[in-house]
């Protein structure tokens, strides 16, 4: 299964990080080793880890990286969720990000359903 670059997922995850990065040129420059690094470590995190466990030699281990995803994506919701309540972003850029993160969530839970099947 080390075809990754194949998996609709690993693509909008791919999406997902190249929008955080261009939401996240507009935080103050004072947040660029906190809340900038940390949200932008967390989104590359979530295509990584399909990556890395796509590379894997089994189902289990796959699903592992997969729950590995699944945790920076619910770790990078959180922090955008503080990036609002410091204005640092704004309603409309939250909820279509926000829409993102939700379907990315949703394909990679249904990627280990489908995995857990075989």
């Amino acid at each position: 299964m080390n075809k990754f670059k194949e998996l609709i997922v690993w693509k909008k995850a791919i999406e997902l990080s190249t929008n955080i990065y261009k939401i996240t040129e507009n935080y103050p420059k004072s947040e660029l080793f906190g809340m900038i690094s940390q949200i932008r470590r967390s989104c590359v995190s979530i295509s990584s880890n399909i990556a890395e466990g796509a590379g894997r030699g089994t189902v289990n281990e796959f699903n592992h990286f997969l729950n590995i995803s699944m945790g920076s994506s619910c770790e990078l919701d959180s922090l955008l969720n503080i990036s609002l309540n410091l204005k640092y972003i704004d309603e409309e850029k939250f909820n279509k990000i926000t829409e993102e993160i939700n379907e990315v969530q949703k394909m990679i839970r249904g990627l280990q359903k489908s995995l857990n099947r075989k």
